[in-house]
């Protein structure tokens, strides 16, 4: 029997709340959000590690839940959306989303800076966006080093943005650092839209190598990268991927309930 669809836009999986929305609905909401006032409002762009990180760590799951969207990047996240009845037909991967969003962008003049990445690489994502999108906007750049940022020097940081004057502030800084940079830094952020997208820098920027759409779209892209890069992130899908497995299989047989 098919479900039944059901129009509350989000669901939760282990307590993390997830919007049901596709990559239209998130462009038309971001626009909404630059129209409407210069309030801060961030997007987490969650997966599998994002849930999992939320269940190790309860005070990031409140930064997840606190968030104006949480979009489901996952393939995980999707098929689980589609069990609840929602109409997921794809997943709303941030590489994806950043580019669907230039391509409006372009159009409006809205105005973008890049925070994030290893040094060279938020330049080199301005440079393929501009080469993608000629007249995209692109108001500033900034890789800030691997160590945190003194008090001044992030005081510096966000005069600087704040002084750009951008439309989307993009971060680039992985989970679940970029959530965290967000939530801590909207109250004094004069930007409309903040997003995390975490690997899409490198991506855009050509600095590492996407998984073949084919993989992205079937739920493989963590098989990619894990070889890609398994030093770095062998416990990421190894271990919080069976963790994953086994909490959310308890969830949806009704033998677990998460707040």
């Amino acid at each position: 029997m098919s479900p039944i669809l059901r129009t509350n836009p989000n669901f939760r999986v282990l307590g993390v709340r997830v919007d049901a929305v596709q990559i239209p609905s998130v462009i038309e909401r971001i626009q909404q959000w630059i129209g409407s006032d210069r309030k801060c409002h961030f997007v987490a762009v969650t997966g599998m590690h994002g849930v999992m990180e939320a269940r190790h760590d309860p005070s990031f799951k409140a930064i997840l839940n606190s968030a104006d969207l949480v979009v489901p990047d996952g393939m995980p996240l999707v098929w689980l959306g589609r069990l609840r009845g929602y109409n997921l037909r794809r997943r709303v991967y941030g590489p994806d989303l950043m580019f669907c969003f230039f391509e409006t962008a372009s159009r409006m003049g809205y105005r973008h800076f890049f925070y994030g990445g290893s040094a060279g690489v938020p330049e080199k994502l301005a440079a393929a966006a501009r080469g993608a999108y000629p007249d995209l906007n692109v108001v500033g750049t900034y890789s800030p080093p691997f160590r945190p940022l003194t008090d001044s020097e992030d005081k510096e940081m966000i005069a600087r943005i704040n002084a750009s004057s951008p439309d989307v502030l993009w971060i680039g800084l992985s989970t679940p650092k970029q959530e965290h940079w967000m939530y801590e830094h909207r109250s004094r952020l004069c930007v409309p839209v903040v997003i995390g997208v975490g690997a899409a820098f490198d991506f855009h920027a050509g600095v590492k190598e996407q998984a073949p759409r084919w993989m992205r779209e079937h739920g493989l892209e963590w098989l990619f990268r894990l070889l890609q890069e398994p030093r770095r992130l062998w416990r990421r899908y190894l271990v919080y991927g069976s963790e994953f497995l086994f909490w959310v299989a308890l969830e949806q047989l009704g033998l677990r309930k998460f707040d």
